[in-house]
């Protein structure tokens, strides 16, 4: 988290020692005013079938299948929609079922990364189980959703991140753990380094989570991460994007 202007972002410690995802959903309640929050998430699918419908639709129809899935699981719907995801071998071809939505192209065609499609759900890089229990927070969270909702004159807004985008921001491939890279990669981000007694290296979801509250306060101001040219109305309320993705 970190408040407007150049000070260092700081991390927000879970109050029973690890968060849980409903421990999350709990937190954002909590907050009030003028907050933009990022999730390294997916909130969409690509535009195929069967999800075709609008977002919103479709976060209400997970969260009643998985409804009794521990956690904002979704093991349930993926059961449900079984045919649409790729979990292995079994199911063919990995590229006839790994869809990229258009956020996902574009950031493809800018060789600053090698997005993973939403319906992979096998793999260290995948995100599909991910894009799931985002799902069913932001439609338990009820909160303003970019870009599937008008954003609000005042109050809190959500939206979709990459990590890796901040840090490619910041001249960085891969991820990081160490001191003297996040710094670096902070002041590119127009913020100010750790304080003293931070540590030397990390876990690299530390590292993502403090680039991303600063990347996400550098660039909010700057028009044109809002107005990607790629984003349809049509894309805004089906499949979403990731901001950061122009």
């Amino acid at each position: 988290m970190c408040e407007a202007g150049h000070d260092t972002p700081r991390l927000v410690l879970p109050p029973s020692g690890v968060w849980s995802r409903a421990g999350v959903l709990d937190w954002l309640g909590g907050l009030s005013g003028d907050v933009l929050v990022g999730m390294d998430a997916g909130f969409g699918f690509a535009a195929v079938p069967p999800f075709t419908s609008q977002a919103r639709d479709l976060w209400a129809e997970i969260d009643t299948v998985a409804a009794a899935d521990p956690d904002l699981g979704g093991h349930s719907f993926i059961a449900h929609r079984r045919d649409a995801f790729w979990m292995g071998s079994a199911d063919g071809p990995r590229h006839l079922r790994a869809h990229l939505r258009v956020t996902e192209q574009v950031y493809a065609t800018s060789k600053l990364g090698v997005p993973t499609s939403n319906f992979v759900l096998l793999g260290a890089a995948q995100v599909g189980k991910a894009t799931l229990s985002a799902m069913r927070l932001l439609h338990r969270l009820q909160w303003p959703v970019w870009p599937f909702d008008p954003l609000p004159a005042a109050g809190p807004v959500i939206l979709e991140i990459y990590a890796q985008a901040f840090a490619r921001m910041g001249s960085v491939r891969g991820k990081l753990r160490d001191r003297a890279t996040l710094d670096a990669v902070l002041a590119a981000l127009g913020s100010a380094a750790m304080p003293a007694g931070f540590a030397e290296r990390f876990p690299d979801h530390i590292g993502d989570a403090l680039v991303t509250a600063a990347g996400l306060r550098f660039i909010a101001a700057q028009p044109h991460w809002w107005q990607p040219a790629a984003l349809t109305p049509a894309i805004a309320v089906t499949e979403g994007w990731t901001f950061g993705v122009a």
